[in-house]
């Protein structure tokens, strides 16, 4: 796409580094970018060049960055404006979308988040509308995506090529909801893009949105979008998730701690696929797809009334648990090697080696973190070592949280001698408890309990030695 065709972002913050990383990322994105970290580089920058939308952060060395969105506005009315902060609140929010924002964002946020709001934009989607006219395949940000995402979910244990093999097979079927559970770490929204771009929605939007980190106030514009003037700060139509994710996914993380008042809304459009925005009547209909995630029991949630049953039964039409790393040690040296081989090209420090006892010291540590708490362990190794040999004092791995495995394996092995012993006892004694206990040398009610721990029921035919 020649330049003229792109989309032109200015961002404006007085950090260089977040400029820097952001425009890099616009630069991947196949967008136009410019960087500014004060007011006046900025004016420079709108009046030579046809900007698109700016990137606004409200606060900025000794300007107000909202009387600066005033006079956008007021010089450029057709540019869109996204204002970020670290230190914003619903008033700010309010007076940002009066004086004319699209959207609002708060510090930190992930890369995914703005590109969702720059989807929303009228720019985007007049662009959007040209490509699909000009019969190209992919939208402009979704192309993008799938060229960069790794697709390769790094393992060679037999429980993560299960995971694999589940994630191809649910991405055959395009239609049916997924379920993503395990540990905080474990890859889980990387699981999910495998899906959708192994699906024949790949061409379309992969939207992914935290569930519990929206405002509640915010919900039901956020997924369902609303009506120009539908409330105070309403100042142009917003397409929700829903509609941004029409023939596309929309992955929900966290998707235990939905509020519950979002559920049932969430229930009626999974169910039939259509989605009304705030302040109208009109229905809308939209093909979507919906992966989710979470890494709590969700049962225990829909126990306490905090979840409910037939939502969870539309979304788990079929459900991939990722085992934790600690389960699948032979997983850690591929993973190394690949994190390695990342940051090496990144960090322009080649040929650097891993000796053999950081694989022999890591396969003995926990990983409360999983994949993730291994991938930051490896970047911190690399950008603190000073040779050309990585070795386990550069992964500064905790003794406390390392856990010898044979010692793990001589409990597994006590509980089962202990529960092999009371079956035992128990068909020694034709199965009176209070003649086992005694023989077992424990009170009565001691053995109730190791049964029902055990789940060992008085069965005669049961424990045949």
């Amino acid at each position: 796409m020649e330049k003229k065709d792109k989309i032109k972002i200015l961002i404006l913050d007085d950090e260089k580094q977040f400029t820097q990383e952001l425009s890099g990322f616009f630069t991947d994105s196949d967008f136009v970018s410019f960087e500014a970290n004060t007011i006046e580089e900025g004016r420079i920058i709108l009046n030579n060049n046809e900007i698109d939308l700016l990137i606004l952060d409200v606060r900025l060395p000794g300007a107000n960055g909202l009387d600066f969105l005033k006079e956008v506005k007021m010089q450029f009315s057709y540019m869109e404006v996204i204002i970020i902060s670290a230190h914003g609140d619903m008033d700010t929010v309010i007076k940002a979308m009066r004086l004319g924002a699209f959207d609002y964002l708060r510090k930190p946020f992930r890369f995914i988040d703005i590109q969702i709001a720059i989807e929303r934009t009228q720019k985007y989607l007049q662009m959007q509308r040209r490509l699909k006219l000009m019969e190209e395949k992919n939208s402009l940000i979704s192309k993008t995506l799938e060229e960069k995402i790794d697709r390769q979910f790094i393992g060679v244990s037999a429980p993560i090529m299960e995971v694999f093999e589940q994630a191809i097979i649910a991405a055959n079927y395009p239609e049916a909801n997924v379920l993503i559970t395990g540990e905080s770490g474990t890859g889980k929204e990387n699981i999910a893009r495998i899906i959708h771009y192994s699906s024949i929605r790949k061409d379309h939007v992969f939207c992914a949105v935290n569930s519990n980190a929206i405002a509640e106030t915010l919900l039901d514009s956020e997924f369902f979008g609303h009506k120009k003037g539908s409330f105070t700060g309403a100042i142009t139509d917003k397409m929700g998730y829903f509609e941004v994710c029409n023939n596309g996914t929309l992955f929900l993380d966290e998707i235990a701690d939905m509020p519950l008042s979002l559920q049932s809304k969430i229930l009626r459009a999974t169910e039939e696929k259509v989605i009304t925005r705030v302040g109208e009547t009109t229905e809308v209909h939209t093909d979507f797809r919906i992966l989710s995630a979470t890494n709590r029991e969700i049962e225990k949630r829909i126990e306490k009334k905090k979840f409910r049953l037939d939502l969870l039964h539309r979304l788990n039409t079929l459900q991939i648990h990722i085992p934790a790393l600690r389960e699948r040690p032979e997983d850690i040296k591929p993973l190394v090697l690949h994190f390695v081989n990342d940051y090496t090209t990144r960090f322009n420090k080649p040929n650097l080696h891993v000796s053999r006892e950081v694989f022999d010291t890591l396969v003995k540590y926990d990983f409360p973190g999983n994949v993730r708490e291994l991938k930051n362990m490896t970047e911190r190794a690399i950008i603190l070592c000073k040779g050309n040999s990585l070795g386990i004092n550069d992964f500064r791995v905790k003794p406390q949280k390392t856990e010898d495995r044979s010692q793990k394996d001589e409990i597994i092995s006590l509980k089962v001698q202990e529960m092999k012993a009371i079956q035992y006892a128990l068909k020694l004694y034709n199965f009176n408890q209070q003649a086992t206990a005694d023989a077992l040398g424990i009170h009565r009610d001691a053995l109730s309990r190791k049964m029902k721990k055990y789940n060992i029921s008085i069965n005669i035919n049961k424990y045949q030695l």
